[in-house]
């Protein structure tokens, strides 16, 4: 059997992959647990500056979670019956790092290939850049199957969108529109399919080209002030700030510069 989910490491780029087109990328136990694996050890190499995640195929970038296999695990409508389901149970971390609810400070970007919805958007939620195929669609579809969104859609749509259209979403449970999608800023490009990899990739480039520290550093700083007195924000800012001044990357950067050449990052 096909792995549920494929990670590609290419030179500063991690390219993780939702494996199961078969069902439109649906997320069951093993591919929950893989997932949450995955974003552990993109976090842990310290080559890898930028990650990518997509789905399978050109339908789907994830349905949401298995309504066969996950859903029944979690409600307790069935016990569990493999490792997998037995570890997801057992460790309730790996369920909110699988959909980056835990703190990620390397930056990810979301290719949206087709199908985005209840888990699949939640996991977009996550992601700092999002690229989208014009046929994908978009949605927190938990209502309608009597559930709520578990992986963080109930408090992170409403600072993602504006709200009454966060509400829409959340309480109705329709898809929009990857181009409504972008004209409510929930996404950054609508592009071809033919050209959604090329323009994730471009991106990731870009990002890995720069200072990985830098990198770093601003995203645990956005995250980390969101919602904080702005006293408390500038603390945070500071001494985010005054590491990447001390480090050698911050002297590399401008030396380059100054020689007309590519930097050399290291990171530190």
């Amino acid at each position: 059997m096909d792995d549920v989910l494929t990670f590609e490491k290419r030179d500063h780029i991690a390219v993780i992959t939702l494996n199961r087109p078969e069902v439109l990328n649906a997320i069951d136990p093993e591919m929950m647990v893989r997932l949450a694996e995955a974003w552990i050890e993109y976090d842990r190499d310290d080559e890898l500056r930028v990650a990518i995640v997509t789905g399978a195929g050109e339908k789907s970038f994830c349905a949401g979670a298995d309504l066969r296999r996950l859903i029944p695990l979690l409600t307790g409508a069935r016990e569990p019956e493999d490792d997998w389901d037995r570890r997801l149970r057992s460790d309730a971390s790996l369920g909110r790092t699988a959909l980056l609810r835990s703190p990620l400070y390397k930056p990810v970007i979301s290719a949206i290939n087709g199908y985005c919805l209840a888990a699949g958007t939640e996991l977009v939620q996550g992601t700092d850049i999002r690229i989208a195929a014009e046929h994908a669609t978009i949605g927190l579809t938990e209502v309608q199957r009597g559930i709520v969104p578990a992986g963080g859609g109930l408090t992170r749509m409403p600072r993602q969108v504006p709200f009454a259209k966060a509400m829409e979403i959340l309480l109705v449970g329709d898809s929009i529109s990857a181009e409504e999608a972008r004209l409510i800023g929930f996404v950054n490009y609508v592009v071809p399919q033919s050209e959604l990899m090329a323009k994730a990739e471009e991106f990731a480039a870009k990002i890995a080209a720069n200072g990985p520290l830098a990198v770093r550093k601003t995203k645990e700083a956005v995250l980390r002030t969101a919602g904080l007195p702005q006293e408390d924000a500038e603390r945070i800012e500071s001494a985010a700030v005054a590491e990447v001044m001390r480090s050698e990357d911050a002297r590399e950067g401008p030396r380059a510069f100054m020689e007309k050449r590519p930097p050399q990052y290291k990171g530190r």
